[in-house]
């Protein structure tokens, strides 16, 4: 800052940025999280489900902070801008003498008139102080005019040097209404530095070098002042004599051609003699006139400078008189503090002129650390009462939260006596075949336990459990509607992960990395890095995850649409919807049953049912030899809520045509059946134990592990878990599905080989992958336990299985037709009708 007032503006302006940090952070966390994504940004169907909230600031606060709050603004360019600028022009020595000199002044004023009570005054500044620390416009004119008027004065004494006066303002020529009383040359006395013992070193303390340059000059300027006034005297007094010459010429003409005729010559020779006398007795009184004059002028300046003499003697003694009591008031104060005083009075007089000088030093640096203390007070008064206010809105929110803990606790105590009350009826025999109260409790807390939370929730007078909401944020349903067994796992499910999302939710270090990461690639393009891979892995946050999808799509996709017009999907779509096709059928009849349990899918007119109708519509145009098959609408579906349809379109294509081999999703299932046995080689490696296990009691896993493939886990996982799982396909392939695969099994490896025939294996099986619900220990088991997984493996086994796999279907279609041509001869056989042959 270039000066005080800038500075002041600084400190200001930091702490304002304090308050609306402190004030606004969850604001702020959820503008920082959603700056990289571009705001007309297409996201997909959960966007809209979930606004952001503000918090609003405190008024209370807000009032407290404004009590001290400083009215300042720059007084010029402040920031970047003024350290750019060229550094700021000292003042000339008179202006900072001046100001210096009126502002001591002042000072010295105040600290006569508070005399020993300022000790004892309070440190903060008032109105009239702060008006004290600065000369005033009129006192700067004042001075200015008192410094002209000693130039003028200067000038016309002819060459006298500057430093002919003792003081650098010349006392003598100040008129007596403007001098300062001998109060205030106490007070002035006191307010300079360990150099200004006097005048004349106060002067000099002061801007030395440059008063030693203006006095140079100025001495240059006087004499070259006078040489000139010598020369043009000079040539005065040379005209002059011209003068008289012409007309001593001009009488001499005369007085020869008129006058001297018939006069005798030695008469003549007596007149000129004559002429001559007057002559030099007129240049001699010239002479002494002019030495007259200037002897004249000589008695005026002496009698001036005799009077400049005693004005200074004068003030010369008012200041020794002033000293004299600033040292006998210290020596009564050093005489209060000593016990024992010397006889002597020399050793008194020379410590005590020790004393006052070190005392002087002492309380000018006294003085200066006191106006940075009133400074600096002031600012950490504000700061006082803007941390006093925020420790108030803690506290008022802590009290809130103590309230709602006490009444939950007295809830909790509650609940706790009615089950202590139904287990001690439950306890007591009932012999008659009556409904006990009991049954009732049991009900009633039954009903209260299933409840979802809604906004019509009516008050029970039993107690209420932790509500969870109807639908999570991806708009599946949490708790079903039917089976009431079936509620109470799902409930306790939700409870579950909402309390693991609160304790991740305390970590937010992963958030913060994709904050960096994204604001570091806002100006240039994402690439592929081993970075990037380990933030997806992690798991993408929300508000990030349509921007992530579709740069994951477009990133697969880049040679499939370089190829294509623009408005490929929509040509796609348009021929759907005016011709029909094979698979339309068959579309229509899965719509509904797509994702029953999503809210964007729940019914013919939800919002998502078109879309998807659209989009696999669309790509049963696109490839004809698949059309459409069971488990495309699962793939869609997870697409669409976060994309838009063409990119759910180019996501599917993503998923078919280039992650998953050949003949994955057609008539025959050829991929998926290799895939399932290379799944059972990585089990035998990965999970010997459990394989092992599995093969004992002659179980089927693949059974289960089919539809993980066919559809990504869609269904078979909680949906926090399928979204990261979703993550990480989109980006790195077909390979986390093995990953994850792999992972689901070992994650309940221990509970799987407790398990002792195959029936509870089997049952234990279709189900236990809803219970698992660790997202961040499931993703480490898959991708750091079972590490090393490499692709060329999976390719390689792909290979080897798919031949396996066709020779298989080869001998199959054999038996096949031997059948029908077995059945086209027999009469008993040719009744029998296939499930293919009865569909075609």
């Amino acid at each position: 800052a270039a000066s005080r007032q800038d500075m002041t503006y600084w400190l200001q302006e930091l702490q304002q940025k304090r308050w609306e940090y402190c004030n606004n952070l969850d604001a702020a966390k959820r503008d920082s999280r959603t700056s990289p994504t571009p705001s007309d940004f297409s996201k997909g169907l959960v966007a809209k489900d979930n606004p952001g909230n503000i918090l609003s600031q405190n008024a209370s606060a807000e009032r407290a902070r404004n009590i001290l709050a400083v009215e300042t603004s720059p007084t010029d360019l402040v920031g970047e801008q003024a350290a750019s600028q060229p550094a700021p022009v000292q003042p000339s020595a008179i202006n900072f003498s001046l100001k210096q000199w009126s502002t001591e002044i002042k000072n010295s004023m105040s600290s006569l008139r508070k005399g020993n009570n300022e000790n004892r005054k309070s440190i903060f500044y008032t109105t009239e102080e702060w008006e004290l620390l600065d000369p005033t416009p009129k006192d700067l004119e004042d001075s200015m005019a008192l410094e002209e008027k000693r130039k003028h004065l200067a000038e016309g004494s002819k060459g006298r040097r500057l430093t002919s006066s003792a003081f650098p303002f010349d006392f003598g020529r100040i008129p007596h209404k403007t001098r300062r009383p001998l109060k205030d040359m106490i007070g002035s006395s006191k307010n300079r530095n360990s150099s200004d013992s006097s005048p004349t070193e106060w002067y000099s303390g002061n801007g030395n070098k440059l008063v030693s340059e203006l006095q140079l000059k100025y001495q240059s300027q006087q004499e070259e002042l006078e040489k000139l006034k010598k020369d043009l005297l000079s040539q005065k007094e040379l005209v002059r004599l011209l003068q008289q010459t012409v007309r001593s010429s001009q009488y001499d003409k005369y007085f020869a051609s008129h006058l001297c005729e018939g006069v005798p010559k030695d008469k003549l020779e007596l007149l000129h003699q004559k002429d001559d006398q007057i002559l030099g007795l007129n240049n001699q009184l010239e002479k002494l006139n002019l030495e007259k004059d200037s002897l004249q002028q000589e008695v005026k300046n002496l009698k001036c400078k005799v009077g400049e003499l005693n004005e200074q003697l004068g003030m010369l003694m008012e200041t020794i008189q002033a000293k004299d009591e600033v040292i006998m008031k210290l020596s009564r104060q050093l005489s209060e503090c000593e016990d024992n005083t010397s006889s002597q009075s020399g050793a008194v007089n020379s410590s005590m002129a020790t004393c006052t000088n070190k005392e002087l030093q002492e309380l000018d640096r006294l003085k200066d650390n006191l106006q940075g203390y009133k400074t600096q007070n002031k600012f950490l008064n504000k700061e006082i009462l803007e941390l006093s206010a925020l420790r108030r809105n803690a506290e008022a929110r802590e009290r809130e939260w103590q309230a709602k803990y006490t009444s939950l606790e007295a809830k909790l105590c509650q609940i706790e006596s009615k089950y202590l009350i139904l287990l001690q009826e439950m306890k007591t025999p009932v012999c008659s075949e009556e409904q006990s109260p009991a049954r009732e409790v049991i009900t009633q807390l039954l009903e209260d336990a299933l409840k979802a939370e809604t906004s019509e929730q009516p008050e029970q007078a039993f107690f209420k459990p932790h509500l969870v909401s109807e639908y999570d944020i991806y708009g599946f349903q949490t708790v079903p509607e039917d089976d009431d067994e079936e509620k109470l796992v799902a409930k306790s499910r939700a409870l579950d992960l909402r309390s693991l999302s609160l304790s991740e939710n305390r970590e937010i270090s992963t958030g913060v990395k994709w904050e960096n990461y994204l604001a570091s690639t806002m100006n240039r393009e994402m690439m592929r890095c081993v970075e990037l891979k380990n933030l997806i892995r992690s798991g993408i946050p929300h508000e990030h995850r349509s921007k992530m999808w579709k740069w994951c799509v477009n990133l697969h996709v880049k040679k499939f649409k370089d190829s294509t017009v623009p408005g490929y999907f929509q040509t796609l779509l348009h021929n759907a919807l005016e011709k029909q096709n094979p698979a339309s059928k068959q579309i229509e009849l899965d719509l509904l049953r797509t994702l029953p349990n999503n809210k964007h899918y729940s019914s013919p007119t939800s919002e998502g049912i078109q879309k998807l109708r659209n989009v696999l519509l669309a790509f049963s145009w696109r490839n004809p030899d698949i059309g459409y098959c069971q488990g495309l609408n699962r793939l869609v579906a997870i697409a669409l809520l976060y994309l838009e349809q063409e990119d759910a379109f180019w996501c599917l294509v993503t998923i078919v045509e280039v992650f998953m081999p050949r003949d994955y999703y057609t008539k025959t299932l050829l991929g998926s059946q290799v895939d399932q046995r290379v799944f059972k080689d990585l089990m035998s490696e990965k999970l010997p134990r459990l394989h092992a296990h599995f093969e004992q009691y002659k179980v089927d896993y693949t059974l289960i592990t089919f539809n993980w493939f066919l559809v990504v886990f869609v269904d078979s996982v909680v949906s926090d878990i399928l979204f990261k799982i979703w993550d990480s396909f989109l980006y790195e392939g077909p390979k986390v599905i093995f990953r994850f695969a792999l992972a689901l099994f070992k994650y309940k490896e221990e509970e799987i080989l407790k398990l002792q025939d195959s029936m509870s294996i089997f049952k234990y099986l279709r189900y236990f992958t809803r219970t698992i619900l660790d997202a961040r220990k499931l993703t480490g088991i898959a991708f750091g336990d079972l590490n090393p997984f490499p692709l060329r493996q999976i390719r390689n086994r792909r290979t080897y299985h798919l031949e396996k796999v066709r020779l298989e279907l080869t001998e199959l279609e054999a038996i096949r037709e031997d059948f029908l041509r077995e059945r086209e001869t027999c009469v008993e056989k040719r009744d029998l009708i296939s499930d293919d042959e009865e569909d075609s």
